[in-house]
């Protein structure tokens, strides 16, 4: 695969064009941290950022809390000297709560000091799309859309987005500015957002991206019942309901479908997966989270997968 063979979409009325699948920089934030992946190279985080440019991903899509903002310092570091840049991505709400913890907050001094570290951390002047992560606390959301309207007034970003806003929420901030973006969680495992805000931001010609279309590794065909106990302790997804019984048996019968048409297709059980998420007619992109270069290859090709309603019938089979 080579750059003029990667997928591209308008990412709603944004004026951006963007790869269907971006580069999801939340485990090379590594540990250290309450949401963390475990332990994690920033050698090989940096060698699989290369690949995926490589191969044509025009975004990357990273937060100011993924590590306490070493997600933000690895994605500068990786991108010094690449040109053309992709475009990046980042957000904001979420913030150091002392000893690994992670607490939220929207008010304006708390997002405008976020907004100067991302800046420096990244290494930009401008951030090319900056999302509120979470609408917590609720009663605060005015308070962070506002602000959020004034960092693209002042220029200090070119877009502005929510991530994990439900339709009630996307209305509020609707009435202080556009929102431009929205980043729901989708995937088989997660499917809820089908019901009510991927209908309502295509409805609203809002840009979505989605992420966990793995189910954070759940559905790649690699995880295994032995893989998941020998996760580090220091990684989440060891405390997670998906990754445990009585969930993770249904899960695993939802991959053997998923490998099943991937034979079909020649390709994996992980890019089918991506590639499920990317046929609602609303999904503009999907984040991928990549550890390691030899990652990319397999999973980047979900950008031009096209999916038969054959395929899409067995995926959905009980």
């Amino acid at each position: 695969m080579d750059q003029a063979t990667l997928k591209t979409t308008q990412l709603g009325a944004t004026g951006l064009e963007i790869t269907r699948v971006g580069f999801g920089a939340w485990a090379i934030g590594g540990a250290g941290w309450e949401f963390g992946w475990g332990a994690q190279d920033d050698d090989d985080s940096i060698a699989a950022i290369h690949r995926a440019l490589q191969l044509g991903v025009n975004w990357i899509d990273t937060a100011a809390v993924y590590g306490l903002g070493h997600s933000e310092e690895v994605v500068r570091r990786a991108l010094e000297g690449v040109q053309p840049r992709p475009y990046v991505f980042t957000k904001a709400s979420r913030v150091d709560g002392g000893g690994g913890r992670v607490v939220s907050s929207l008010e304006r001094d708390s997002i405008r000091r976020e907004v100067e570290a991302s800046l420096s951390r990244l290494g930009v002047d401008v951030i090319d799309l900056y999302q509120i992560h979470w609408p917590r606390p609720d009663e605060d959301l005015e308070e962070g859309w506002s602000t959020f309207a004034e960092l693209k007034a002042q220029g200090l970003v070119r877009h502005i987005g929510v991530s994990n806003f439900d339709v009630a929420q996307v209305r509020r901030a609707q009435a202080i500015a556009a929102v431009e973006t929205l980043q729901p969680p989708y995937s088989l495992v997660t499917p809820a957002a089908e019901r009510e805000i991927l209908p309502f931001a295509r409805s609203e010609g809002i840009g979505v991206i989605v992420y966990a279309p793995m189910s954070s590794g759940l559905l790649t065909g690699a995880m295994t019942r032995e893989r998941i106990a020998s996760l580090p302790d220091d990684d989440w997804r060891k405390r997670d309901a998906r990754f445990q019984e009585p969930a993770l048996s249904e899960h695993l019968a939802t991959v053997a479908r998923l490998q099943a048409v991937a034979e079909r297709h020649d390709t994996t059980a992980g890019a089918v997966a991506i590639a499920w998420t990317l046929q609602n007619p609303a999904v503009d992109g999907a984040i991928v989270g990549f550890r390691r270069p030899e990652q990319v290859d397999p999973l980047v090709v979900a950008a031009n997968l096209e999916l038969t309603p054959e395929d899409l019938a067995e995926i959905a089979a009980a």
